[in-house]
């Protein structure tokens, strides 16, 4: 089955495979203790924190590691918050972001704080300008914007919103899951979230990192692991394979990148030639290269993806009706796109013009068929 859901979760890098199975045996032990098995685990975490930490342009003692993506995010908001209580009690976020930053959001206006949501253009990228002028409102805490749409793949305006923060004191989450490893990190962050899932480390492994200077107070009781940022006993075999994973990435994305963003111009283009009625969604140039996403008129997205998969192609989508929710995309519907028939196709490392070429040979006649079923010619 050709795999084509990797915004979701890229396939374990073979890196990262070398990388679990020998620290299983290396790093087992507890890093914060003294004797020897424990110094060796103590070493193997730290050159895993230098690694990512030097990828990510921050500091080692800057960098922690969570047990995923979503609770770096929920660390990183919720904590700088708190962190600035004293400055204000308002949150500024794109309208797009990933549920995690919202439902972090939900959390600060449970607890008497604002948030206010940024709108967004028909291409998914969050407005400059108005980005700018509700960072500058008195009392604005903290600001968070994603590097890419995680549904669409559009890349946000961070060097205009991190300016934008600077001149108005106000610190910059940048939720940066699906870039790290694909793309330079931007500059001008405070604080940074990342998953390493997404660029082919072991699930369960987050990034949080902050940076000096930054106030911060974490939202959980105190623990005395990961610089009293993160609580809970360190998965120390599964942070060496993350930081392989991504240390192997960054050095093959120079090459698998423009590979992929050929395969998915190819697919931006061949969709709407082959199959009638579509609409193909965000950013057509400044994007992710691995990510390419479009909506079917007259086509529930459920049905969409249950044929898909029976024709042997792994898809995801934002539509309503799909995986565990009944309500349709809050990114789309931000976006003020088709939200039903949606398809999200997300290549992974390795995948070749032959699938693509499968991809598109089966598509038509999915939908074609679909269309018929409820009567639509």
């Amino acid at each position: 089955m050709p795999y084509l859901d990797a915004a979701s979760t890229e396939p374990l890098h073979p890196a990262a495979r070398d990388a679990l199975l020998a620290a299983i045996d290396a790093g087992w032990a507890d890093p914060a203790r003294l004797y020897g098995t424990a110094r060796r685990a103590q070493m193997l975490l730290e050159q895993a924190r230098t690694e990512v930490a030097e990828v990510l342009g921050a500091r080692p003692d800057e960098v922690s590691f969570t047990s995923s993506g979503t609770q770096a995010v929920h660390l990183g908001v919720l904590g700088a918050l708190r962190g600035r209580q004293r400055a204000g009690r308002h949150l500024v976020t794109g309208a797009v972001e990933h549920s995690s930053v919202l439902h972090a959001a939900e959390v600060h206006e449970h607890d008497g704080g604002t948030v206010e949501a940024v709108g967004v253009d028909r291409t998914g990228r969050v407005e400059a300008a108005a980005f700018a002028e509700a960072v500058s409102r008195p009392g604005t805490a903290l600001a968070c914007l994603q590097t890419a749409n995680h549904e669409v793949g559009t890349l946000q305006p961070i060097a205009e919103a991190a300016e934008a923060c600077l001149t108005a004191g106000v610190p910059l989450l940048v939720d940066a899951a699906q870039s790290a490893g694909r793309l330079p990190i931007p500059g001008g962050w405070s604080v940074l979230a990342a998953s390493a899932h997404k660029w082919g480390g072991p699930a369960g492994v987050g990034v949080l990192a902050i940076r000096k200077g930054t106030r911060w107070r974490s939202p959980y009781p105190q623990d005395e692991r990961e610089r009293r940022r993160v609580p809970g006993f360190e998965n120390v075999p599964a942070i060496v394979a993350a930081a392989a994973a991504l240390r192997a990435r960054v050095v093959e994305e120079a090459a698998e990148g423009p590979r992929l963003s050929a395969l998915v111009d190819r697919i931006r283009a061949e969709v709407p030639r082959l199959v009638p009625d579509v609409e193909v969604i965000g950013d057509p140039v400044r994007r992710l290269p691995h990510v390419v996403t479009f909506s079917c008129l007259y086509v529930e997205g459920e049905a969409l993806l249950t044929e898909l998969d029976r024709a042997g192609f792994a898809v995801s989508s934002g539509s309503s009706c799909t995986a565990s929710t009944l309500r349709p995309s809050h990114v789309l519907e931000a976006m003020g796109v088709l939200t039903h028939g949606n398809v999200r196709v997300s290549l992974p490392r390795g995948v070749t013009d032959d699938d693509i070429d499968r991809f598109l040979g089966v598509l038509p006649d999915v939908v074609r068929r679909i269309r018929s079923s409820l009567g639509v010619q």
